[in-house]
């Protein structure tokens, strides 16, 4: 059996350009873009998975494997991968940036962890955040949607057919401003809770200044966040799946399809 060249290069751009936009989903998605979770991993993930929707993908229209026009095809499907990826991305930050806020309200910043996503020392609240946050990622069946995303990407985005806009690009930035909005929704009210305990604290130390203001209401501070952290912890949930609904919605919108 004679295989030609051309029948060999169609064969490897129809494997290769689904698994360049796959391996970009990868790379910024929950779970999956920790530096804790091994290249070779990932890159088999991408591998299966591109042979599994390889027959959805239309044909992709590649002469030549090695030609400038291949190598633009090729960044372009990691750009899209990773645009689809960093939108779930944002979703885990909220969460992290919302427990460094806290950490640093309540004096517990100081425990620092080194988080296995970014691979730096962050705040114990904001790690413990960011791993509850992966868990209802995992249980809400959020890798799947991520997998529906990019195989109705090859619809709404084709191989060498239409690319990202300009707006989208300025929509994927503008969306990321959620990231901000929701961490601080998260955690205005433990903020609050502490600026009273704070101005109680205050009006102690007024009516009896021998109190250490330092020795005593820094303990008391961490205390009071622990409590009011367990308190609240009711709301995590909640406030997880509608960002995570925002989050899907946004997707749905940039690849043109309906939310399922």
């Amino acid at each position: 059996m004679v295989f030609e060249l051309e029948t060999i290069n169609q064969f490897i751009a129809g494997l290769m350009m689904p698994f360049l936009r796959i391996s970009g989903l990868f790379v910024a998605m929950i779970g999956l873009s920790a530096q804790t979770v091994p290249p070779q991993i990932r890159a088999l993930f991408g591998i299966i998975l591109a042979f599994a929707i390889m027959p959805l993908v239309p044909v992709v229209p590649v002469d030549d494997f090695f030609s400038a026009y291949t190598i633009l095809l090729a960044i372009q499907q990691l750009l899209i991968g990773v645009a689809i990826g960093f939108v779930s991305m944002m979703v885990l930050n909220t969460f992290v940036l919302a427990g460094q806020i806290i950490a640093m309200q309540t004096g517990m910043g100081f425990a620092s962890i080194v988080d296995p996503v970014n691979g730096i020392n962050v705040p114990a609240v904001g790690q413990f955040y960011l791993i509850l946050a992966t868990l209802l990622f995992w249980a809400m069946d959020g890798h799947l949607i991520m997998i529906e995303m990019i195989v109705m990407s090859f619809e709404a985005f084709p191989i060498g057919g239409e690319f990202f806009s300009k707006e989208n690009f300025r929509d994927i930035a503008l969306w990321a401003g959620w990231l901000f909005v929701s961490s601080l929704t998260l955690s205005l009210a433990p903020i609050v809770s502490l600026l009273i305990v704070n101005l109680a604290f205050g009006v102690m130390t007024k009516a009896a200044p021998q109190l250490n203001v330092f020795s005593i209401g820094f303990s008391l501070a961490q205390i009071m966040g622990l409590v009011i952290m367990w308190i609240t912890m009711s709301n995590f949930a909640m406030h997880f799946s509608l960002q995570w609904g925002r989050a899907e919605q946004f997707m749905c919108e940039l690849l043109r399809i309906c939310a399922t």
